[in-house]
């Protein structure tokens, strides 16, 4: 049987990831994953995500099953946030998942259980597995432009692709922090695209990845509300791993907004049965961490504050290479560095310059760009701004 199996494509981050870890150069920088690296280069547990920890153990309570929804309190937890105290009540409901991916192959599933017939548009470019998540689910994919000549949001653009969504075709949005361009919609841009839902019936998919990290917490979560507000029906995939530290606890959650409480509640028994299949039930202890953190008043101010200092840091490392950037002499480059926003940036770099990068100054990206600003120690600004400019200097 497995003599019969044709050689399967490989994961480009993890090769890189694997290439970065075989390179012997001391000076070697890895910014390929997605994951937050504090001054010393370290991904450290969040402070109330360890106290959090802590509770739980010394409560030790039962292992037993949660059900196929997972964490009750955890789901409730996780509407209040994403929608906000005055969300649609009675509207929505949530599924926990295996962190964001797994809340996007439930959320796909059920796209291709009630519209087979529907496609799924995905920015270009594009987080880099939302399209073989929703191509392993059986779904159609078609793509809309993000970016504009300057490297900004293309609004005029995107709402023309969109314009050629069909009635109950979906649109994949991120919420914030565009994976892997670093650009987002301004308000307005968002009003327009809840507008153009409402009136053209297309159904928005919102990915919810990075809220926290780009504007704030509130402000990162406002697009997501406003589409929550605008239209009858909307899928959010959610994730815990980057804004509470949890990457290795897959925690995250799936949430349906219908336009009737029957309908939600017919959504939810099909992705507790899409999630039966596939993996019977979520882990429970990133979800108990979570609970407890957004339960309790002061673990959630102390959370707030961490993740407002890891955003500061992102944001001073963004500042400092663009500034090196244009100190170098590459004002427009640098200038569009400076509006990304969340953990990923994007260089403007060819994937042959990509390649130089790597080759000759240690420094690992994507083959398309992007870098995660976000695991940079302070200390090694200069040298990325170096080998950038070196690289864009040898055009």
């Amino acid at each position: 049987m497995l003599e019969l199996l044709p050689p399967p494509p490989t994961d480009p981050l993890w090769d890189l990831t694997y290439e970065f870890g075989s390179d012997e150069r001391a000076e070697r920088l890895n910014l390929v994953l997605g994951v937050y690296r504090d001054h010393t280069g370290r991904t450290p547990v969040m402070a109330a995500v360890r106290e959090a920890e802590i509770r739980l153990a010394e409560r030790s309570e039962s292992k037993e099953y949660r059900g196929l929804s997972g964490n009750a309190a955890f789901n409730r937890a996780l509407l209040t946030l994403v929608l906000g105290d005055g969300g649609p009540s009675g509207r929505a409901a949530a599924v926990q998942t295996v962190a964001g991916s797994g809340a996007l192959r439930l959320l796909a599933d059920l796209i291709c259980r009630t519209r087979p017939g529907a496609t799924v548009w995905i920015s270009d470019p594009a987080y880099v597995n939302h399209r073989p998540i929703l191509e392993a689910a059986g779904l159609r994919v078609r793509t809309y432009g993000w970016r504009d000549a300057e490297g900004g949001f293309d609004a005029a653009g995107v709402l023309r692709d969109l314009a050629r969504a069909r009635r109950d075709d979906v649109v994949l949005l991120q919420g914030c922090c565009h994976n892997p361009t670093g650009v987002d919609p301004e308000p307005e841009d968002w009003e327009a695209l809840a507008a153009l839902a409402a009136r053209d019936g297309w159904v928005p998919f919102v990915d919810l990845a990075y809220h926290g990290l780009g504007d704030g917490l509130e402000a990162d979560l406002r697009a997501t509300r406003l589409l929550a507000e605008r239209v009858p029906e909307m899928l959010v995939a959610v994730s815990c791993s980057k804004n509470f530290g949890l990457y290795s606890d897959r925690t995250g959650c799936a949430i349906v907004l219908g336009d009737s409480e029957r309908a939600v509640r017919h959504a939810e028994t099909a992705l507790q049965n899409a999630a039966r299949t596939l993996y019977s039930m979520p882990p429970e202890h990133g979800a108990a961490v979570v609970t407890a953190v957004l339960e309790d008043a002061g673990l959630r101010a102390a959370w707030r504050a961490e993740l407002d200092l890891m955003r500061g840091r992102i944001e001073a490392n963004r500042s400092a290479l663009a500034a090196q950037l244009a100190q170098r002499g590459w004002e427009a480059q640098a200038a569009s560095l400076a509006r990304q926003r969340g953990m990923f940036s994007m260089l403007p770099l060819t994937a042959e310059e990509m390649l130089r990068l790597r080759r000759q100054y240690a420094i690992y990206g994507t083959t398309a760009g992007r870098i995660n600003i976000a695991g940079i120690g302070a200390d090694r600004i200069g040298c990325l701004a170096r080998g950038v400019a070196g690289v864009l200097a040898g055009r």
